[in-house]
């Protein structure tokens, strides 16, 4: 139950963003708009206010904001054309479409910010493992050490002490320790391993042989400090995201990674139950994955839209009718197949069991 509730608030609060980013540039660039609805299909409940219908609606995985004149005005009386999307300069069009997925972008960079100013769990620099036979082991280091330098540079996080190793680029580091009540140094020469990467890229970094304990402490900032780390992690994801996207097309990523909404409920369940900032982590991880995904140039979504919407305002004519009817059929199976894709691998994932 918590998975589904924590599911059902983490996808309305990236599609209310996401329309909301519509709503907001249609209104003020004078564009009428006739519906804000969260969901698609049947209303279950509805309030009109204004000129304007807020939904809710039956299916919670999207929702729309219906503009007068979006698509075909022919019918339109003269005084709704003036309100009419359809008959705005390509560059309003295009600043109405592109404001929902850079609203959802823009939504995951404040949820970052306040994460950092919250808390973030970061692992102390506490050995739990130390590998037989590797470079660590074999220096003398033990279980239970802590790391408290490493070449004279005092490190207190795991994550500090990892990026110190990889930027010596196999050099022998020196690693200062306590053990107990004693301070002893080590002197460590790092092996290489091979291993597969998040995006299916073979990379070969030093290692010193050496597990985490898994103790954390939790890492507060003040605004500023959490203003430019939450910029940087919202530009990792998106770099991220992007990447993956490339890889997923190169097919060095497997397809079966690709998750649908039985993985979102899953892992919204997961990440709510450890709490609050995992919980927010999360939601700004799906709203720029969402954010990303909408622009791309694919019919149907947001990009689709930009593309047709930078092609009328570079060539000064619109896309034929033509054109467009079967650009948006192409797309149309393209996210369809998505779908499909997405709700086989959750099928096989937690159903059956084959992943």
């Amino acid at each position: 139950m918590l998975s589904i509730i924590s599911a059902i608030i983490a996808l309305g609060a990236l599609i209310f963003i996401h329309e909301l980013g519509h709503f907001i540039f249609a209104k003020l660039f004078g564009v009428g708009v006739e519906k804000f609805s969260l969901g698609f299909g049947p209303k279950i409940v509805g309030k009109k206010v204004g000129e304007t219908e807020y939904l809710l609606s039956a299916f919670p995985l999207g929702g729309y904001v219906k503009m007068v004149g979006e698509g075909d005005g022919a019918d339109l009386s003269d005084a709704d054309k003036s309100r009419s999307f359809a008959e705005k300069p390509p560059l309003k069009r295009i600043v109405i479409v592109a404001a929902g997925p850079v609203f959802n972008l823009f939504f995951a960079w404040f949820i970052f910010i306040v994460v950092y100013m919250v808390g973030v769990p970061a692992a102390t620099t506490k050995i739990g493992e130390v590998v037989k036979d590797k470079p660590a082991a074999r220096a003398g280091l033990m279980a239970k050490d802590v790391v408290t330098a490493i070449n004279g540079k005092a490190v207190n996080r795991w994550e500090e002490l990892a990026k110190n190793i990889a930027e010596g680029k196999g050099q022998p580091v020196e690693l200062q320790v306590n053990r107990g009540t004693a301070t002893l140094v080590f002197r460590v020469v790092p092996e290489s391993r091979t291993v597969k990467n998040l995006l299916g890229d073979t990379v070969t970094s030093p290692v010193l042989g050496v597990v985490s304990a898994g103790e954390v402490v939790i890492d507060r900032f003040g605004p500023l400090d959490a203003l430019v780390k939450g910029s940087g992690q919202t530009w990792n994801v998106i770099r991220i995201t992007v990447l993956s996207l490339v890889k997923l097309v190169e097919r060095a990523i497997p397809l079966d990674t690709i998750g649908g909404p039985i993985m979102i409920v899953k892992m919204a369940g997961q990440q709510a139950s450890e709490g609050g900032v995992s919980f927010l982590a999360f939601v700004a991880l799906l709203s720029i994955n969402l954010g990303v995904l909408n622009l791309l140039p694919v019919p149907i979504l947001d990009g689709g839209h930009l593309f047709f919407y930078f092609w009328e305002l570079v060539f000064r004519r619109p896309v034929s009718p033509k054109a467009r009817e079967i650009a948006q059929q192409v797309g149309l199976v393209l996210l369809i197949s998505l779908m499909i894709l997405a709700f086989y691998n959750d099928i096989a994932r937690y159903l059956i069991g084959q992943h």
